[in-house]
């Protein structure tokens, strides 16, 4: 066969499953793990307890999960985010996501004490959010944006034992599991609640979002979620 020939079928098939992703709202995404502190304890333990395999597939099944809670069947709805980059580094802290990249402490990873691949597989469903989710374009408060991410993170049911309790918290946006305990709430009474606070957030923010998606402004809603759990203090 000629090369000519070839490469018309190859672009003909490519073309072909370009529609088909299209049709059945496939986002193709590029994930990419690397590990810079395996000279460290935790960067050792990573490989050998998570390794690099299975962070690959966490990332994707994060990022299928999410687009799930954010009803993001349409690919138009989503970030047009083609790759995603973990790195695990020698630093302190937890981790975090920025420009597309996930950092992830190997000093985290060595001191923590108990399943270690849980709890990174839940931390990672925690940044992918930050990847996926709206900000309001930057105007939404930084307790709503870790609360969701937490609130995936409880949906996924990575949600360690030392959280707060339902009802628990001085304040609804205190952030990730005060705030993911009472956006749960709030999804209870309107289910897809958080799918459409994000899906508002796409273009801005205002706390008047909870009115118009609940009909009670946020502290109502707040004032009726400590009450309902016998915590109105």
């Amino acid at each position: 066969m000629k090369a000519t020939n070839i490469t018309t079928i190859m672009h003909v098939i490519c073309s072909f499953l370009a529609l088909l992703a299209i049709i059945h709202g496939i986002q193709a995404v590029d994930y990419t793990v690397t590990n810079t502190a395996l000279s460290t304890p935790g960067g050792v333990r990573f490989r050998d307890q998570i390794g690099d395999q299975y962070a690959t597939q966490t990332l994707d099944s994060a990022t299928q999960f999410i687009w799930k809670v954010f009803q993001q069947e349409n690919p138009t709805d989503r970030k047009g985010v083609q790759k995603v980059s973990l790195f695990i580094d020698d630093m302190d802290g937890v981790a975090f996501a920025r420009n597309n990249e996930i950092h992830v402490s190997a000093r985290y990873v060595n001191s923590y004490n108990g399943d270690v691949r849980i709890e990174i597989t839940g931390v990672l469903y925690h940044e992918m959010t930050h990847v996926w989710q709206w900000n309001g374009n930057g105007a939404a408060n930084g307790g709503l944006i870790e609360g969701i991410a937490d609130y995936v993170r409880l949906k996924a049911n990575y949600a360690p034992s030392h959280w707060v309790k339902d009802g628990q918290g001085d304040k609804w946006d205190h952030g990730y599991d005060v705030t993911a305990r009472f956006l749960d709430y709030c999804d209870s009474l309107r289910n897809g609640f958080v799918a459409e606070l994000n899906k508002l957030m796409r273009s801005g923010y205002s706390d008047n979002f909870f009115f118009q998606l609940l009909g009670k402004t946020v502290d109502q809603l707040w004032t009726e979620y400590k009450a309902k759990y016998g915590n109105i203090a």
